[in-house]
């Protein structure tokens, strides 16, 4: 049985091979290319180096401010969103009444699209600034912290059912070896649970860090980068090059390699730091 299944392996994995390479690799090395030319459309095509990656960089500061936003932003929302949906998590997995109608109004708004949330929200937050006569695009900051409530209001619940599955599944004969050794909660906390849920720590972190910075619609829905691109994060920042100016299509693809590039480079180099916490635990 075993030795037919890996005879046909490679038949089954093809068509999902397949598609990845239409909707991910082919469009990869051709928005790479492309990143390297002046272009209005794929068949009109003139090569000019590295110029468009030096635009992207010179022509205005947006890109770089977008991407300091973007950071600032990140490692806000993946700080506050774990440390919270943990000790959810921790509260969740206790013997108290609505645990599971908990856990699912948590999780709820996960459910919603994030153009969606970032109107709901941007109402919301517009409709207390009222009271002091502002609004969130008057100040960076108000639209900074929006997008941080946003984030963990819409992403909390769903890593919360992450570390809940990772603690239910922590063996109790440990817990009441350390009960009976006379150790407290935090020793318990801090010696035997976040060791043991190492591996969803590192998946939800993972999570949130991409998630973080690959932020689009809530951005655009919520702020759309103002006050003067003051809250554009990089994919907005992107997505604005490309579209809504004339001539700088060239340039809005050097960004989108720059931004794939920094991107995966800070997901691996959080995938390697965790995963070494886990050999060590």
């Amino acid at each position: 049985m075993e030795k037919s299944i890996k005879k046909y392996f490679a038949l089954f994995a093809l068509p999902a091979l397949i598609c990845f390479l239409i909707s991910f690799v082919i469009p990869f090395i051709w928005g790479f290319v492309l990143s390297f030319c002046e272009f209005t459309t794929i068949t009109d095509v003139t090569f000019v180096g590295f110029k468009n990656y030096v635009r992207a960089f010179t022509v205005d500061n947006y890109f770089t401010h977008a991407f300091f936003f973007t950071l600032a932003f990140a490692i806000v929302s993946v700080i506050t969103i774990n440390i919270i949906a943990f000790a959810l998590a921790l509260a969740l997995t206790r013997s108290i009444p609505g645990t599971n109608a908990f856990r699912t109004i948590f999780f709820m708004p996960n459910l919603i699209g994030g153009i969606v949330l970032g109107w709901i929200w941007q109402v919301i937050i517009n409709g207390v600034l009222a009271y002091f006569e502002k609004t969130i695009a008057v100040d960076a900051a108000y639209g900074f912290w929006g997008l941080v409530v946003l984030m963990n209001w819409q992403n909390v619940g769903y890593m919360m059912v992450i570390y809940i599955a990772a603690i239910q599944n922590i063996p109790t004969d440990m817990l009441e070896a350390a009960d009976i050794d006379g150790a407290n909660y935090w020793t318990k906390l801090r010696k035997i649970i976040i060791p043991a849920v190492m591996p969803s720590i590192t998946i939800c972190l993972f999570l949130t860090t991409t998630n973080g910075f690959k932020l689009y619609d809530q951005n655009l829905a919520l702020t759309a980068g103002n006050p003067n691109h003051q809250t554009e994060m990089l994919a907005l920042n992107i997505f604005n090059t490309f579209y809504s100016r004339i001539g700088f299509e060239g340039v809005g693809q050097a960004k989108a390699v720059i931004f794939t590039i920094l991107v995966a480079m800070i997901a691996l180099l959080q995938l390697y730091t965790t995963r070494r916490k886990e050999i060590e635990n």
